[in-house]
């Protein structure tokens, strides 16, 4: 089973979780980790400490989301990733959006992390689209 971390600048991390649980459930495998300016980066490193010995527990291995690559809460995520006694096995993405998060659940049973994060990846990049109008309409008409 792998277990996820959604990591972010500001508020954006719990607020991606609020939203899940409103449209899909509960995601028991989701924690997430916020960076704010009250408690700054060694605030963030702690707390990103505590909520990764949390979903570590029965986890093949630990996902992070995380909201952008280079920022805090990725450099402090590869940390882990890149830590060859880290027992489970990390991996890192970023680009966090509300269908990679619902999506999670889907990679959830998987064994490998490093799979599951390709896999998460893959099912999330066709949910990036830009709105085109209509060119025809379609009749409700059976």
């Amino acid at each position: 089973m792998i277990h996820f971390i959604v990591a972010s600048h500001g508020p954006l991390a719990q607020a991606l979780l609020e939203s899940s649980r409103m449209v899909y459930g509960e995601l028991p495998h989701v924690q997430a980790v916020t960076l704010d300016e009250q408690r700054g980066i060694e605030g963030f490193k702690q707390d990103f400490a505590a909520v990764m010995t949390l979903a570590r527990e029965g986890a093949d291995g630990v996902l992070v989301l995380c909201d952008m690559q280079s920022g805090t809460p990725w450099n402090v995520a590869c940390y882990y990733a890149f830590s060859p006694d880290c027992v489970p096995p990390v991996a890192v993405v970023a680009g966090v959006n509300f269908p990679m998060l619902l999506l999670s659940d889907e990679v959830a049973p998987l064994i490998d992390v490093h799979a599951a994060a390709a896999l998460l990846l893959e099912m999330t990049q066709p949910t990036l689209i830009k709105a085109e109008p209509v060119s025809s309409l379609t009749s409700d008409d059976f």
